[in-house]
């Protein structure tokens, strides 16, 4: 079953009945209708009405007849046809020109707030920018106020001066003691290593008197023995 259809004004298209139109076939449909005044779907529509006033109206003029009485009243009829034809025009050119300046007034109204939302915008961008200045100088000043508290909590300068000085005392005594510490340790060092000197030289000493000794007491044993040889042998002469 093939399913009911209407045309598309204008376009002489056929189409399906439960066929949704696009924007193009509405703006072509109410621009047929505005022009043929054709606001319903019943009854005859407005400029044919008034084509069959016009058409009935030249027939009668073409007529070769004595009839100015009836030209007449087709003309009456005509032109009141079309002041009423002519009336809604009127309205819809009104409507026009209203719905053009309400069309402008939007633009401008667009326009405005366009700017307006270009500005809140800017206005944003700023208040960003000063939020972050206003974070880095909260930070900074939370810095400070630590720094603040650190300093504070700290010994006043006279007595810290005062441990500073007694401690520049304290190492320049104990620099005092180190240098007459080191001074002593290499006297120290001096004196032991003459020590040393003195302990090696009595043991050479001591070395050299005991050879001589020994050479001494040898030479005493040479001298003895000689003259215990001398003695024998002139024992011996005598006995002889």
């Amino acid at each position: 079953m093939l399913a009911k259809g209407r045309k598309v004004p204008g376009r002489g298209e056929t189409v399906p009945v439960n066929y949704a139109f696009g924007p193009h076939e509405d703006d072509i449909i109410i621009k047929h209708r505005l022009l043929t005044r054709t606001t319903t779907t019943r009854g005859e529509p407005p400029l044919k009405k008034l084509q069959k006033k016009f058409t009935s109206f030249v027939l009668e003029i073409e007529k070769d007849e004595d009839n100015y009485n009836d030209c007449g009243k087709l003309a009456k009829a005509f032109l009141q046809e079309l002041s009423t034809f002519e009336i809604p025009l009127l309205k819809s050119k009104a409507v026009i020109d209203a719905n053009l300046r309400e069309k402008e007034n939007f633009n401008e109204l667009k326009e405005e707030i366009n700017r307006q939302i270009t500005q809140a915008q800017a206005d944003i961008e700023d208040l960003k920018k000063q939020l972050e200045e206003s974070k880095i100088e909260r930070q900074h000043k939370e810095e400070c106020e630590a720094i603040s508290k650190l300093i504070a909590a700290q010994p006043p300068r006279s007595e810290t001066q005062k441990i500073i000085t007694d401690l520049e005392k304290e190492i320049s005594a104990l620099e005092a003691e180190n240098t007459a510490g080191s001074r002593l340790l290499e006297l120290r060092k001096k004196q032991f290593a003459l020590l040393l000197h003195v302990v090696d030289e009595l043991q050479n000493n001591i070395e050299e008197e005991q050879k001589n000794l020994i050479e001494e007491m040898r030479m005493a044993e040479e001298q003895k023995s000689g003259m215990d040889d001398a003695s024998g042998g002139s024992e011996a002469m005598v006995v002889d």
